[in-house]
């Protein structure tokens, strides 16, 4: 949905200037936008390390592009790991480890891609099992585990979200250098009469329009979406955590999925029953 607000930004701003009147190829100023977007940049190479700067192109993209975890995403991944549990309890540890060591090449995780394309919770789910398999771990090592682990990857993925944001905060005081810069080159043109020096003006002004606009309509609003992308993220680690601590405690697989289930935020948690239906359908199917 991130591209159709950027779409309803750029209309209702430039459409409503078109219908008061304004005239279009005044407010298109390419050196205006040279030096505002230039100077974003070059400030935003300097904060920011190489790592960040990637992950930061990349996560713009998938807030824009992308949309957190849904109801069927939630479901298939409760119904995995009912799956990978009933395996685990039924026929011992031996029997999942070709399904954490190659988990592309596993039937069970193949047949949810939900699950297999999101490689930061594959590795949380495997590597997790990979320990409590090779090492005797009570529940609460295992929660420590975990939680210390989504603290660390949140903590990485923060920095893009607070690099992007220092970028927008920027970008309306670098739209009044643009618009600063725009006038003193007007004060040479003082006697080239009021039409001129009125059309300078108004160009060094798109400066900070430009700047304004880019701050509160375009790139604000992205590093807000990557925060909640981050908190969404975050979300299906903590289901994939409340299982696995479950499983640990010697939980049955049902309610390993049940402790998952109640983790989810409502808005987007399978109820009881759908949760009940799919995992008869699988003991069905096993």
């Amino acid at each position: 949905m991130g591209f159709v607000g950027a779409i309803i930004v750029t209309f209702c701003v430039f459409g409503g200037y078109l219908l008061e009147g304004g005239l279009l190829h005044v407010i298109i100023q390419p050196f205006e936008v040279m030096i505002i977007g230039g100077a974003a940049l070059g400030g935003f190479i300097i904060a920011n390390s190489m790592g960040t700067i990637t992950s930061s192109f990349k996560m713009s993209i998938a807030a824009m592009l992308g949309k957190g975890p849904d109801k069927k995403a939630y479901l298939e991944l409760l119904q995995m790991m009912f799956q990978l549990f009933q395996i685990f309890r039924k026929d011992g540890p031996q029997a999942v480890e070709k399904h954490i060591e190659e988990p592309e090449a596993s039937e069970i995780f193949k047949a949810y891609p939900n699950f297999l394309k999101n490689h930061h919770a594959v590795e949380f789910l495997c590597d997790t099992m990979k320990i409590t398999l090779s090492a005797d771990l009570s529940q609460y090592d295992v929660d420590d585990l975990l939680d210390t682990d989504i603290k660390v990857m949140h903590e990485e993925e923060h920095k893009v979200q607070h690099a992007i944001q220092n970028v927008a905060d920027s970008l309306p005081g670098l739209g009044i250098v643009a618009a600063v810069l725009g006038v003193v080159h007007t004060m040479s043109y003082l006697t080239a009469g009021v039409e001129k020096i009125g059309e300078m003006v108004g160009a060094a002004l798109v400066g900070t329009f430009l700047g304004v606009l880019l701050c509160y309509g375009f790139l604000g609003p992205t590093a807000g979406k990557i925060g909640s992308d981050i908190d969404d993220q975050g979300r299906y680690l903590a289901v994939i955590k409340a299982a696995m601590v479950a499983l640990q405690r010697g939980a049955p697989p049902l309610v390993c999925v049940e402790f998952a289930r109640r983790s989810i935020y409502p808005a987007v948690r399978p109820s009881f029953e759908e949760m009940d239906t799919a995992t008869k359908e699988l003991k069905k199917a096993a």
